[in-house]
């Protein structure tokens, strides 16, 4: 495939002039920051947005695409960074929606499980039950399903947007064996991401993409990481990270015997004031969950939380509950459970926060601007203003919305779930000192993160959730990458040991 001076305007340029071609067999590195224009430039390849100029040539005849359909059925697919699956159906159902096998006009569902158990093993996924509904699947296993779903059928093109954002390392590697298997077979793959590891080890030639605009485009062994951070935030961008001023005090949260089975058995945890506490483990090993029952969107079948310095007993039958206890949650479904995508970012920040937008039972809009537009110079929102669109905004910008809000509330407890998930190198950064700055204003921090060495970066102990159950809780002064991936895999271990034995 060939792009020739490509450019799409909204309200504002977002891409200008792009020229690139793509290689049968080769994986092209799409990078830059949030707001670059990467996901633009692939929604244009995969026919879900016409591009305002430029042209595009497929297999040497003029392409342009009026739906993602017709695409497809040239063979260019695209796993999005958003989800586009459907809760209410199976599994099975949403890999093939479109060809489900039929009988006498009803679903032949023994031939779709059929159909459905190689996709899934390819993923990973063979543990689940191809009839499971998808809406009642963690957003990791999700993940799984819209890459599986893209990998049937007779695929040229690939694009891949952000593909290991929640995905833990053992699923990351299922995922590169299947991109070594697309190029054997001479498929061109474009790989999205800002994890520059990744992109070193899957990738051929790199693009990176600065404010719309193409500025490199090479083969990518030829640069570091920090050359390729460079080009994408026209800086040099200092990697070290400092936790050393960090003072651990009292105890903040207690989490005791929490049990909801069959996905959390019998967890105890207890979070500082001043400290960040990770979590760590494997798709589907709880974390989210646990995140959840702490917050009171889940109940939990018996244990007991405990809140405050010192910390009390309390009762939560709600997350209303908890944010009236002091606890925050910043989910890892920014789509589904975090934003309203059609409203500003000034009704986004301010939700929950009425007393500080509110005069006499009024909503005062003036307020809502000003602080609207405190977080978005503070959190560095790449916004035309506070009155835009959240679902306007890239990936990366409608998570920071989705934090402001919290940092409006001023919980003493905040639970991050996948806090950096589509957010670039720079803005990483960003929020790795935001966190630092909360912890020495006495906060008491809980961080789930699919990315291990972003816990060892910013964490001061990390605890390894496994198939449930808490398996271990390591320190700074304790902690190796093995250590932590032998805990996260030890419960699974068991498991199938038990199960063999029996």
């Amino acid at each position: 495939m060939s792009l020739s001076g490509i450019g799409k305007t909204y309200n504002e340029p977002v891409l200008s002039d792009i020229s690139l071609s793509l290689y049968a067999g080769k994986v092209l590195a799409l990078t830059g920051e949030n707001g670059a224009g990467k996901s633009t430039l692939s929604k244009i390849i995969g026919g879900l947005t016409p591009p305002t100029t430029g042209s595009m040539t497929w297999l040497g005849q003029p392409y342009a695409p009026q739906s993602r359909k017709e695409a497809e059925k040239l063979g260019i697919r695209m796993v999005m960074q958003e989800l586009n699956l459907l809760p209410t159906l199976t599994i099975a159902e949403n890999l093939f929606i479109d060809q489900l096998p039929s009988r006498a006009g009803w679903i032949n569902r023994r031939r779709l499980r059929e159909m459905a158990k190689p996709v899934m093993e390819m993923v990973g996924l063979q543990n689940l039950s191809p009839d499971t509904l998808v809406g009642d699947l963690g957003i990791g296993h999700q993940q799984m399903i819209e890459i599986a779903r893209n990998l049937i059928g007779d695929s040229r093109l690939l694009i891949l947007d952000e593909p290991t954002a929640m995905l833990s390392s053992r699923e990351v590697e299922l995922l590169f064996t299947q991109i070594a298997r697309f190029k054997q077979r001479g498929v061109s793959l474009i790989y999205i991401s800002h994890r520059l590891d990744e992109l070193a080890r899957v990738a051929d030639d790199v693009a990176v993409l600065r404010d719309g605009s193409l500025v490199c485009v090479d083969a990518i062994a030829r640069y570091t990481s920090d050359q390729l951070v460079s080009l994408m935030v026209g800086r040099d961008l200092d990697s070290s990270f400092d936790v050393s001023a960090r003072r651990r005090g009292s105890p903040l949260l207690k989490v005791e015997h929490f049990t909801r089975a069959p996905l959390l058995q019998d967890i105890s945890l207890t979070l500082h004031r001043g400290e960040v506490l990770g979590i760590s483990g494997l798709v589907g090993a709880g974390r989210t969950e646990l995140m959840r029952a702490i917050f009171g969107a889940d109940r939990i079948d018996s244990g007991q939380l405990s809140v405050g310095d010192p910390p009390l007993p309390v009762t939560l039958r709600s997350p209303a509950d908890a944010i009236a206890h002091g606890i925050a949650l910043v989910t890892e479904d920014r789509k589904g459970e975090g934003l309203l995508l059609p409203h500003s970012v000034g009704n986004n920040t301010s939700l929950g926060n009425g007393e500080k937008i509110s005069r006499f039972a009024w909503l005062n809009a003036g307020r809502e601007r000003a602080l609207a537009q405190q977080y978005i110079a503070r959190l560095g929102i790449r916004t035309a203003g506070s009155e835009r669109e959240v679902g306007s905004l890239s990936g990366g910008n409608q998570q920071k919305v989705l934090i402001s809000r919290w940092l409006a509330r001023s919980c003493d407890v905040i639970l991050f779930d996948e806090p950096t998930r589509g957010i670039d190198v720079g803005a990483k950064r960003d929020i790795y000192l935001l966190l630092n700055e909360l912890t020495q204003s006495g906060k008491g921090l809980i961080v789930v993160s699919s990315d291990l060495r972003e816990l060892m970066l910013i964490c001061d102990r990390i605890a390894v959730l496994s198939a449930g159950r808490l398996v271990e809780t390591f320190t700074r002064e304790n902690w190796t990458q093995d250590a932590i991936l032998a805990a996260a895999f030890s419960g699974y271990q068991h498991a199938t040991g038990n199960s063999e034995h029996a």
